[in-house]
């Protein structure tokens, strides 16, 4: 059920920057029991909304593993996104107009702050499972990082502590799509709308790998397979025209400018000392899942998580999927879940497994 929680408050972000109050539009699914012991708490990723039983179906949803029969389901769509909590398309208090190129940073320690307002208001004490992937798992860390009592356990998959020069690299490119669009400093809703296009295709660069296009892109378009060569259309172009404007009808540039600048800004060890002191603080019983051909956050960065998270596991998936084998490989992470939470408490918090799942 999708909801609205309005924050109405003074809200002071990282940056210093006050905003006065905020909306959070979320989806729960299922009731809270008696005991208060069976909320999951999924975040989403960086062009997702708050529902997941839409994006991660079969994790999601009746007769999956995270049914609402037997859980309730909190997601949360982040701030800055289009989907129906606060962003550049909402109109600022203090102009009475959009804020479009304006909007605040939050970032995902910001995130993750606003989310325990409507923790307290749904009358959640402890979370059972928190669960995310990417830029929901960048979330999910810093949460377990700020509440270490709150999760009881911890699935971040194909993340990482601190976004890489890598993945700042990659986002920053987008962005200069986005910048490079004339329309991107006009005051309208649609501004940047064809730079955001081209941003999504480079962003599918690294979602995906070599291989993964090789094996399901490569060759021509039936439809010009007949024509003179220099007519042909090979189908890895037809793809990546086709992602971006599937994108924009959904999207808009604001939201996907500002959430690939918040995921830059993750580093759990921001004002912690060090990224190793702050995933030393991590209480949640922990299960790091990672994609062994994830070019954007590859395992290596699995590998540093499990490494300093006390009593961490990890299993690494062998996967074509690349990045986005967190949203596809739904079998064999419901398949690890399951394994993970069967185990004994005693067991697996003092356990460091490393399982390569061969497809």
């Amino acid at each position: 059920m999708s909801q609205i929680f309005t924050y109405r408050q003074a809200f002071t972000l990282e940056s210093g920057k006050t905003i006065n109050g905020f909306q959070l539009a979320y989806t729960t699914a299922g009731l809270l029991n008696e005991r208060k012991d069976n909320v999951v708490w999924i975040f989403h990723a960086l062009t997702a909304n708050s529902d997941p039983t839409d994006w991660w179906h079969g994790l999601v949803g009746s007769n999956t593993f995270f049914d609402p029969k037997d859980y309730f389901i909190v997601c949360v769509n982040m701030p800055g996104s289009c989907y129906g909590s606060i962003s550049a398309l909402d109109t600022n208090p203090a102009t009475g107009t959009p804020w479009y190129q304006d909007f605040p940073l939050f970032t995902t320690r910001d995130m993750v702050r606003a989310y325990a307002h409507l923790k307290k208001s749904l009358g959640i004490e402890q979370i059972a499972i928190g669960i995310g992937g990417s830029m929901g798992g960048q979330q999910l860390l810093e949460w377990a990082v700020e509440e270490p009592l709150l999760f009881r356990n911890i699935i971040p998959i194909a993340t990482n502590a601190q976004h890489s020069p890598w993945g700042i690299a990659f986002n920053t490119s987008q962005r200069m799509c986005i910048e490079n669009d004339p329309t991107w400093q006009l005051k309208l809703p649609e501004a940047g709308i064809e730079g955001m296009k081209v941003a999504r295709t480079v962003a599918l660069l690294s979602y995906r790998n070599y291989y993964t296009y090789h094996h399901s892109q490569a060759g021509i378009t039936e439809t010009s397979a007949d024509k003179p060569v220099d007519e042909q259309v090979f189908r890895a172009s037809t793809y990546q025209q086709y992602q971006g404007e599937k994108l924009a009808k959904r999207f808009n540039a604001f939201s996907y400018y500002y959430l690939s600048q918040a995921m830059d800004k993750h580093h759990l060890g921001r004002g912690r000392g060090s990224v190793e002191a702050a995933l030393q603080r991590i209480k949640a019983r922990t299960l790091v899942i990672g994609i062994s051909s994830d070019i954007l956050f590859p395992p290596e960065e699995q590998q540093f998580l499990a490494q300093h998270i006390p009593g961490a596991q990890i299993s690494i998936i062998d996967s074509h999927y690349g990045h986005d084998g967190f949203l596809l490989e739904y079998d064999i992470i419901t398949r690890l879940i399951k394994n993970f939470l069967s185990q004994p408490v005693k067991n697996s918090i003092t356990q460091q497994t490393t399982i390569i799942n061969n497809l």
